[in-house]
């Protein structure tokens, strides 16, 4: 991700159906349907009644459809959070109009999963902030993230 923002380019589909896992824990990001390449104010705006994935959206998509870099770094917080509850869908049980208002009127977020380490889940809160321009860079995750794999801290899959 890192590497299309240096590109200037967004994906804005960013999720866990859409990565391929290769050897070494290498992650592959895959279907580039919906991708776009921004220019001047790396901001895509999209058309009215055009489909995306709400629930991976932050809410300046939620309310304006404006995708950006920063739209990409929320989507990644959730791509995180599906890696940790071990592949269970964002808001399960909650229709649309439901997630809207829980994470852009009331301002919540998801819930800690249990495989996740404290320092992943407040990478994937910082990844949430409400104001896109706080949320972190993908050269700043890149930064945190490489340290946890060097200590092989890694997510446990046994299940208990």
């Amino acid at each position: 991700m890192e590497y299309l923002d240096r590109k200037n380019i967004i994906h804005r589909d960013l999720a866990a159906r859409n990565c391929l896992v290769g050897s070494d824990i290498v992650i592959k990001i895959g279907d580039f349907g919906l991708s776009r390449m921004v220019l001047d104010d790396n901001i895509y705006q999209m058309s009215e009644g055009t489909k995306f994935p709400f629930k991976w959206a932050p809410p300046e998509v939620l309310y304006h459809r404006k995708f950006s870099d920063k739209s990409d770094v929320w989507a990644y917080g959730i791509l995180l959070w599906e890696i940790y509850s071990l592949g269970e869908m964002p808001y399960s049980g909650m229709k649309n109009p439901e997630v809207l208002k829980y994470v852009a009127e009331q301002g919540k977020r998801l819930a800690k999963p249990r495989k996740a380490s404290l320092p992943i889940y407040q990478l994937m809160m910082m990844c949430w902030d409400k104001e896109a321009a706080a949320r972190p860079t993908f050269t700043f995750l890149r930064q945190q993230l490489e340290p946890m794999r060097s200590r092989n801290d890694y997510i446990s899959t046994e299940m208990r």
